[in-house]
């Protein structure tokens, strides 16, 4: 089965990545570190290249975060608020990680969207304060391709240098990814089922 899933990325191709990178940005089904990670397996056995990989994965993320920025710019916190409200269970988002976000984003400033690009909770949520803040588009952009990009190399390097493993990583890829989907899908399902609406 986790063999399987490997082997379902790396069939997608660097369309396939840039897909599941920017769905993952928008909705959490695959964590980036597992679609990265796998990809970097697969340029070490010589199925990807390591820039095409990366430009996929860059631009994936990047579009993926740019329509929560979107969301943030166009509607505003009065007509923003009530959609998360409403279907924030779903999203896995409450409104006062919005505004704890937006705090932050105003004391820290733009490097924030660079920063945040490795923090695995708050790289997708920093999207929608830069948004609501009306970010230029074009900063928005550049640090988040840039913070994505650095972030995407170190998870492509990691999983290239779990190749050089052999045979203990034939052996425990498989088991170590199903595991990491596991515990992905089990967090987002758990987080689903005890996500309370806010008083």
């Amino acid at each position: 089965m986790g063999q399987w899933i490997i082997e379902l990325i790396g069939r997608g191709g660097y369309w396939g990545i840039a897909f599941l990178m920017a769905l993952e940005n928008v909705f959490p089904p695959i964590p980036s570190e597992l679609i990265m990670g796998v990809g970097g397996l697969n340029v070490a056995r010589g199925t990807m290249a390591f820039w095409p990989l990366l430009a996929a994965g860059t631009i994936g993320s990047t579009l993926g975060n740019y329509v929560w920025f979107l969301a943030g710019d166009r509607l505003g916190y009065a007509r923003l608020q009530p959609f998360v409200r409403r279907w924030g269970r779903w999203l896995t988002l409450e409104w006062r990680d919005v505004e704890r976000a937006a705090a932050f984003f105003r004391r820290h400033g733009e490097w924030i969207v660079f920063g945040l690009r490795f923090s695995p909770l708050l790289r997708t949520m920093v999207s929608l304060p830069a948004g609501l803040a009306h970010m230029k588009h074009w900063k928005f952009l550049v640090f988040t391709f840039a913070g994505a990009a650095v972030w995407n190399a170190l998870l492509i390097k990691g999983g290239h240098l779990l190749a050089n493993y052999g045979e203990a990583v034939n052996r425990w890829a498989g088991p170590v990814v199903l595991g990491f989907l596991t515990l992905a899908v089990g967090g987002y399902v758990l987080r689903v089922l005890t996500w309370k609406p806010e008083g």
